[in-house]
């Protein structure tokens, strides 16, 4: 008995002269609610870490690439290297990351009487990720998980990269990630084909089977490629005069009159012949990213949009790189300002007309979800000229027609870390009369500035990019779904909800504070406020925003409610059995118990409403 009493006095010492968590580490497991409490941090040689095995040998080694068992093909670089001693590490800790080329240990822990320790051999970094990306997977493998996810996320879906998948898996996968709106590339099914729209309908119908939402993504000017196959002669011209094939994108010209009517009936078709839940317009302007010194790239100079300015401006835009004119561009700048100012002006009108034809759909469809998904020329204010954006114009018109305003940060900006959303949002809320159809959409994708320590956004950078982007706006998008590492996947919906506290109570009741509706894992019956609570999964219950005490009750789960696509307001138990109340901007989903096939499936209307289920 002594020598027990004596071991948990020497641990209690250990732990009382541990230093506190550095805020890298603190802001990364904040970022996906895990508490940091049951994490003690080693570093190096310190103290504590030779005092639990950690040994420095007199090798050293310099570590610049890593290898992660995460991902070990992924390339993860520092971008500085560093000399370390090469350690040796305890028997009961698992190793994690390791020097690429010598597999020296630079990052291990273990699980111990609920407690988890973590080593790395360098400190990680200001930020938390610069060094160690998966470093939040590593302790939650090891037993800290999250006390809170949303499941309120859009993301894109590319289907040339899944049309072999099974829509089913797909739908699965995107759910348990917190994902609640998927945006389909619809210009790829734009023309009819049996067999490409039996799969489009089979996905939407696993979808919506799921609890989720399917929206038109389209891409104008960019209209298919079969309808660039078929109509050279409407084809986009760059100021150099070849046709816009500018990347993947095949531009046509929105501003001619017959290009115009013949996109307009196929979206008609396209509207009518999928059961979708929303229409995206996206990124509706102009090339390039250069701006008007690469020729190559920059459009509108179709022969008609060239007639439609001189006539205005009188002289034609094509002066503008004619050497022998007055008006080229390097000789003066004052007539590229005025194609300019036309650009931005033509970008916005088009715009607004085809967001007035998207919102004539709700007509046959109410509660049809309407988006713009807008590149960013308030954070990147050289997007104006480059691409004719002008969100300060269009935010009052996506308001007027209930429409969500979806920010896309620009390549341009793609290396700047985290916090830059936060700074978006802010020069965003002038803007705004209604902040709540504001959305912002990552992309995660390879990026062309250096950086590190992945090309590609994942681990810790990845996931506070999330958190940050759902502090600063109420809905995130992510581009793409088929881009999200795996190794994140099971981190998404965590980061998705901020501001959310979890803390216990006396009796085993736990109490959460959370500014919108959060899922809390549960297994087993709950109660919440006193009452049986109807809302949720086996293995989690969904609770409204607000606070919220929690506690373990006799009996199975038994929640008539499995999931629902929608905010919940809150539950009123009734005679017959729950009355739930929701609001949602688009027609909603609501699983129940019978829901394992579509007739349990019920769609709820926009708005606030209410329904009933029974038990």
């Amino acid at each position: 008995m002594a020598s027990h009493t004596s071991r948990l006095l020497r641990a209690a010492a250990l732990l009382a002269c541990l230093p506190a968590l550095h805020a890298g580490w603190d802001d990364l497991l904040r970022s996906v609610n895990i508490d940091p409490s049951r994490l003690t941090v080693l570093e190096g040689s310190s103290p504590e870490a030779v005092r639990l095995g950690f040994h420095p040998d007199k090798k050293t080694v310099r570590v610049r690439g890593v290898t992660d068992t995460f991902d070990p093909k992924l390339q993860i670089v520092w971008q500085h290297q560093t000399e370390i001693p090469v350690y040796i590490t305890p028997a009961r800790a698992r190793v994690f990351t390791r020097e690429r080329w010598t597999g020296a240990p630079l990052a291990a822990g273990w699980a111990e009487a609920g407690r988890v320790y973590f080593w790395t051999a360098t400190p990680i970094g200001e930020q938390g990720f610069e060094r160690y990306p998966y470093l939040l997977q590593a302790v939650v493998l090891l037993g800290l998980h999250p006390q809170a996810h949303a499941r309120d996320l859009w993301a894109f879906f590319d289907a040339s990269y899944r049309l072999r998948a099974d829509p089913d898996f797909l739908a699965s996968l995107w759910r348990r990630g917190g994902i609640a709106g998927i945006h389909v590339t619809a210009w790829q099914f734009w023309e009819p084909d049996p067999q490409r729209d039996a799969w489009l309908k089979a996905l939407i119908e696993a979808c919506h089977n799921q609890a989720i939402l399917v929206y038109a993504w389209i891409e104008f000017p960019h209209v298919s490629e079969q309808f660039w196959q078929d109509h050279p002669e409407w084809r986009e011209k760059t100021a150099s005069g070849q046709d816009a094939h500018l990347d993947w994108r095949k531009l046509m010209n929105l501003a001619d009159p017959d290009c115009d009517r013949a996109i307009h009936a196929g979206l008609d078709a396209l509207v009518t012949r999928f059961d979708w839940d929303g229409i995206n317009l996206g990124e509706l302007y102009f090339e390039s990213l250069e701006g008007y010194l690469n020729p190559s790239r920059f459009t509108p100079f179709h022969p008609g949009v060239r007639r439609q300015f001189e006539n205005s401006f009188g002289f034609d835009p094509a002066d503008l790189y004619d050497e022998t004119s007055p008006r080229h561009h390097l000789k003066t700048a004052v007539p590229m300002r005025r194609f300019l100012e036309y650009r931005a002006g033509l970008a916005r009108s088009l715009q607004v007309k085809w967001m007035g034809r998207l919102a004539e759909y709700r007509r046959a469809k109410p509660g049809l979800d309407i988006v713009l998904t807008h590149i960013d020329d308030r954070f990147d204010e050289t997007m104006r000229d480059k691409l004719g954006a002008d969100a300060a114009a269009l935010i009052p018109e996506t308001e007027r027609l209930d429409a969500t305003f979806l920010i896309e940060d620009p390549a341009t900006v793609w290396h700047l870390g985290p916090s830059r959303y936060t700074e978006i949002a802010r020069r965003y809320a002038p803007l705004a009369r209604r902040p709540d159809l504001l959305a912002i959409d990552l992309n995660i994708v390879e990026r062309y500035q250096d950086v590190y320590p992945t090309r590609q956004q994942t681990g810790g950078e990845f996931v506070l990019l999330v958190r940050r982007a759902a502090e600063a706006f109420p809905r995130v998008a992510l581009y793409f779904e088929n881009s999200i590492a795996g190794p994140d996947w099971p981190l998404v919906g965590a980061a998705a909800a901020p501001r959310v506290e979890v803390r216990a109570l006396k009796g085993g009741a736990i109490e959460v504070r959370a500014s919108k509706p959060v899922h809390l894992p549960w297994a087993g019956c709950a109660e919440v406020g006193g009452r049986r609570w109807p809302v949720g999964g086996e293995d989690s219950i969904l609770l409204p925003a607000g606070t919220n005490v929690v506690n373990r009750c006799q009996g199975p789960a038994a929640r008539p409610v499995e999931d629902l696509n929608a905010v919940l307001l809150g539950v009123e138990r009734t005679a017959a059995g729950w009355l739930i109340r929701y609001e949602s901007r688009s027609r909603a989903i609501v699983k129940t118990r019978e829901n394992n096939s579509p007739a349990g499936r019920r769609f709820l209307p926009a708005g606030k409403g209410q329904f009933k289920v029974g038990n």
